[in-house]
């Protein structure tokens, strides 16, 4: 399984200016995106992209006009997004509209757009209600719909799941979800934390981290929680080898075992050296073509796992 964090600038505005380090990154997604749509087509591989719901919007006025009436009132006022300078339309502005490049991608097969709610909301950060997540949540669904599109997946912006908020995700039509790997290091943002996952992404700490099939619905809320395996970090000189078969490996483990691996990076990440970035992602998915034919590995969706699991899925939503 992939899923993608699709947000541009919205997932970072809070840490990085457009006009800072990170804009050849975001800009570079233009042209990543169909690169990566080639490599998933190429090889047969379904992928989720969880998207931001700002990016839907074809204009200023369409962003505006979807904005939720009840809003969180977050004590970090650095997480409001709705004071962000934006351009026009997505010619103007590249790094907050991308509906073309959504387009895009629902055109190419095996292709869910899914949600990462409509303006990055943090479920787990003081001053947020399920009021307010349930308000942004349906902003997300409407603008969506405008384009055709119903949400049966949603990954959290930071991956900050609220279990509290179970109902509001099923009243939505929202089935499924991307929880965090379950070891510790996963759990926290601490230094400690980020450490070891830095050193686990190229030697194994916390075992293969695949998922078993029967441990995907949570009996408390029948919603699918199919955890984290890795990030896909982007290339790097010295730690792309290593990086590279931690990945192969956890793939090949959950071959042998019937289990699951859950891959997932950012469009941006390949935003920068999108060469070598491209070449690392036809290798892993290299490796997977030879498990498919050597085991039966099968490539799926985060709604194609909940209808493997029999979670009964709302029929789909045709826009008004």
């Amino acid at each position: 399984m992939i899923s993608l964090d699709f947000e541009l600038h919205w997932g970072m505005r809070d840490k990085e200016r457009p006009n800072g380090q990170i804009r050849s990154n975001l800009l570079g997604v233009r042209k990543a995106v169909p690169r990566m749509l080639d490599c998933f087509e190429r090889y047969g591989v379904a992928a989720t992209w969880a998207t931001v719901g700002f990016l839907f919007a074809r204009n200023q006025d369409e962003l505006s006009a979807f904005c939720p009436a009840i809003r969180p009132a977050y004590e970090n006022s650095q997480l409001a997004p709705w004071d962000e300078p934006v351009g026009l339309n997505e010619l103007g502005d590249p790094l907050h509209y991308a509906p073309s490049l959504i387009d895009r991608i629902s055109r190419r097969p095996r292709q869910e757009i899914a949600t990462h709610t409509y303006s990055h909301y943090y479920c787990q950060e003081a001053g947020q209600t399920a009021a307010s997540f349930d308000a942004d949540l349906q902003s997300a669904v409407a603008i969506a719909a405008r384009r055709g599109h119903s949400f049966r997946s949603i990954v959290f912006p930071r991956n900050q799941h609220n279990p509290a908020y179970a109902d509001v995700l099923l009243r939505n039509g929202i089935v499924s979800y991307r929880g965090n790997a379950r070891s510790w290091m996963y759990r926290g943002d601490l230094q400690t934390h980020r450490m070891a996952r830095l050193v686990d992404s190229c030697g194994n700490l916390s075992g293969p981290n695949t998922i078993g099939w029967e441990s995907l619905i949570e009996p408390e809320t029948g919603l699918v929680n199919v955890p984290a395996s890795f990030m896909l970090r982007p290339w790097s000189a010295r730690l792309a080898g290593l990086r590279q078969r931690r990945i192969e490996q956890c793939l090949t483990h959950a071959a042998r075992h019937g289990e699951i691996a859950h891959l997932w990076w950012h469009p941006h990440n390949f935003g920068s050296n999108t060469d070598r970035n491209i070449a690392m992602l036809n290798q892993i998915l290299g490796h997977f073509e030879r498990l498919r034919d050597q085991f039966g590995m099968e490539s799926l969706t985060m709604l194609n796992v909940a209808e493997r699991v029999g979670v009964a899925v709302p029929e789909r939503r045709h826009a008004a």
